[in-house]
């Protein structure tokens, strides 16, 4: 146990300061820190802007530095960031009820797109494994599907409303269109589209009564194979989720329905607003 604690010790390395307000939430792009080009990572913060920070690796101590500041687009807090698969694009949801797209060409990032239509704050912004899908929710409790087209035009394609309040998060699963979101109602629900209507339905919800969450789902996460799922609570628990067909499905045809694998409490005493599956 000493040994694994030890190898499991984190060190401040740097601060990265700029923000003058809470910073909501971190984006690395993940064609970044490869191949010998420097990490790239998106902040997005309640003052209204996201700051790009990459590591310059033409310094011994391969500090970070603020590359960008995107402002003058968000005209209330930046809640979520998420980099394209291909790492050209970003997307960010504000409260505004906007989602902005910008596009990562040399040096520079530009917003390409403006995506309108939920009612009021968009909580939480997330591309598919392909990049031709991205997924926006908002606490008008609604969940939009907005699909990729040439030219960087979005088109929305569906609007799903099985959430009764606040969508706090979207994630779509690692390799598959499937899309799973989580609500102040304390469920979470998993989406999926029908190849022969193009709608989208929701394939299972889990909740209480399937040993789910008894508070707010705040967030959730994926393991690299796609077959177990992590979730966290206003309730102070996270719950572990398996699902042994996940690295067989392609598409909502073949669902097979997830269950609860364990609960882990009694570590936090609050609010547990975030959780990430390491690779």
């Amino acid at each position: 146990m000493d040994l694994l604690e030890k190898k499991m010790e984190l060190k401040e390395i740097q601060k990265l300061e700029g923000h003058t307000d809470r910073v909501w939430s971190l984006a690395w792009n993940p064609t970044t820190g490869v191949a010998g080009i420097p990490a790239m990572l998106a902040s997005c913060s309640g003052d209204k802007t996201v700051r790009i920070w990459q590591q310059n690796t033409s310094l011994p101590s391969n500090p970070w530095e603020c590359k960008a500041v995107l402002d003058e687009t968000h005209t209330r807090t930046v809640r979520s960031c998420a980099w394209s698969p291909s790492g050209k694009l970003l997307a960010t949801g504000s409260f505004d009820a906007t989602t902005a797209i910008w596009e990562h060409v040399g040096d520079d990032f530009e917003c390409v797109a403006t995506l309108e239509g939920h009612e009021n704050e968009v909580k939480s912004v997330s591309w598919n494994s392909s990049g031709s899908l991205l997924a926006t929710c908002s606490r008008d409790k609604s969940v939009w599907i907005w699909e990729v087209l040439p030219g960087n035009e979005f088109e929305c394609v569906s609007v799903l409303q099985g959430h009764t309040q606040d969508v706090k998060m979207v994630q779509w699963h690692p390799f598959m269109d499937v899309l799973f979101s989580c609500s102040y109602d304390n469920t979470i629900k998993v989406w999926a589209g029908d190849d022969d209507s193009d709608d989208w339905e929701c394939l299972q919800t889990l909740n209480e009564s399937n040993n789910g969450h008894s508070s707010t789902v705040w967030a959730l996460s994926f393991n690299s194979t796609g077959d177990k799922m992590v979730t966290c609570s206003d309730d102070l628990t996270l719950k572990v989720w398996g699902n042994d067909s996940a690295t067989k499905q392609t598409n909502g045809d073949e669902f097979s329905p997830w269950r609860h694998l364990c609960t882990l409490s009694g570590f936090h005493d609050r609010t547990i607003f975030s959780v990430h599956w390491s690779r």
